[in-house]
């Protein structure tokens, strides 16, 4: 059942998405070859713990860390480890943080020192292509035109949109109805109402959108071994533009 959130709710989910912003600021002035994915993972539970917030992934199906970081040829659901980042790669980091009850959730794709050009417009579409779908994200619009404006606009460009993984409602906990394919039909699906709490995260492959499992049962990566990306945000349904509760220009960010 689609659940549509109360003004409280809103609220403490704003709040959350503030925490969320304000870290993913601060790790990008962290990153830089020679860091690992563990100390930004130790990074952002010390930063949760301290602003009494909770990690909500992490014990969720049994996830053990605070952030998934998937690098490079990894889609989704990286596990954070003590190999050293490297000039030219590539990594997403991604987490949802509870706090008072408040969920919101973000990934967002760093790139380590200097990339390819390849890399770089990869990361550049892949971000457009998510506000290509917030803009169509507002009461009265269906699933559909989300996804018909991510898919329109990443196709010219030959890359592959993930389709086994999708955005979703987000509240009470990390993943509600409705899901929200990064693909789809102007016009089709469930409407969007007032008061719903969505992420739009698409995940765009240089090469095929087709994904495999690691044996860890989380990690999924390329199938061809081509690049991915993934930008997300958690935004509020409303009858004109959506409130972005983890856009990173708020401006009641946190100095952390």
């Amino acid at each position: 059942m689609i659940q549509r959130k109360s003004k409280r709710e809103i609220e403490l989910m704003k709040e959350a998405g503030r925490l969320v912003a304000s870290i993913h600021k601060k790790i990008a002035e962290m990153i830089e070859p020679g860091i690992t994915t563990k100390e930004i993972d130790d990074f952002v539970e010390k930063t949760l713990k301290k602003h009494r917030a909770v990690p909500a992934q992490k014990g969720y199906q049994g996830y053990e860390f605070a952030t998934c970081a998937s690098i490079n040829d990894e889609i989704c659901h990286g596990f954070p480890r003590r190999d050293k980042l490297e000039e030219g790669d590539l990594v997403t980091v991604d987490f949802v943080v509870d706090l008072n009850g408040g969920l919101a959730d973000s990934a967002w794709t760093y790139e380590v020192g200097e990339v390819s050009e390849e890399i770089k417009q990869l990361n550049r579409v892949t971000k457009e292509a998510l506000y290509k779908g917030i803009e169509k994200a507002r009461h009265g619009s269906r699933i559909g035109d989300i996804g018909a404006a991510i898919q329109d606009y990443i196709e010219p460009y030959g890359y592959g949109i993930v389709r086994d993984f999708a955005g979703h409602g987000i509240g009470p906990t990390i993943h509600e109805e409705p899901n929200i394919p990064h693909y789809g039909t102007s016009g089709k699906g469930a409407r969007l109402k007032e008061g719903m709490v969505i992420t739009i995260e698409p995940m765009i492959n240089t090469g095929q959108w087709q994904s495999k499992m690691d044996s860890n049962g989380w990690t999924a990566r390329t199938k061809d071994g081509s690049i991915s990306s993934q930008y997300e945000h958690t935004l509020v349904i409303q009858k004109g533009e959506p409130i972005i509760t983890t856009d990173q220009d708020r401006e009641d960010l946190l100095k952390l």
